[in-house]
């Protein structure tokens, strides 16, 4: 059980602050991220459908390959570069970015650019 004010429960009340504000459409998606100690994961969410459209994480082996290790910036930009090649796939060119309570920092950061570089726009 969570302390009131443990990192995870501010966390979840910035995030529950941010999604009042930010809704996914069929047309524009939210790009919704989860990070814990050892991995990090991305889903495309059509909020009105309530249906993941793309969901990535870096357990998948298209992104784990051969280091294994998974809680790294460079794993987190793995992540981003496969969900931006899915969504291209899916017709999903435009989504709202969704940090989910995380700092725009570090990994975050990286899997953002990583699917901004792979032509995902938001």
């Amino acid at each position: 059980m969570f302390r009131k004010n443990s990192r995870n429960a501010l966390r979840k009340k910035r995030h529950m602050r941010i999604r009042n504000k930010v809704s996914g459409t069929p047309e524009r998606p939210r790009l919704n991220v989860f990070r814990s100690l050892k991995n990090i994961y991305a889903q495309i969410i059509d909020d009105l459908n309530g249906q993941t459209l793309v969901s990535v994480s870096s357990l998948d082996p298209e992104v784990k390959g051969d280091n294994g290790k998974t809680g790294n910036i460079d794993t987190a930009r793995q992540v981003g570069e496969v969900l931006a090649r899915r969504a291209l796939d899916n017709d999903i060119r435009e989504v709202i970015f969704d940090r989910g309570g995380y700092r725009y920092h570090g990994r975050v950061k990286a899997l953002a650019e990583g699917a901004r570089e792979n032509g995902l726009k938001f």
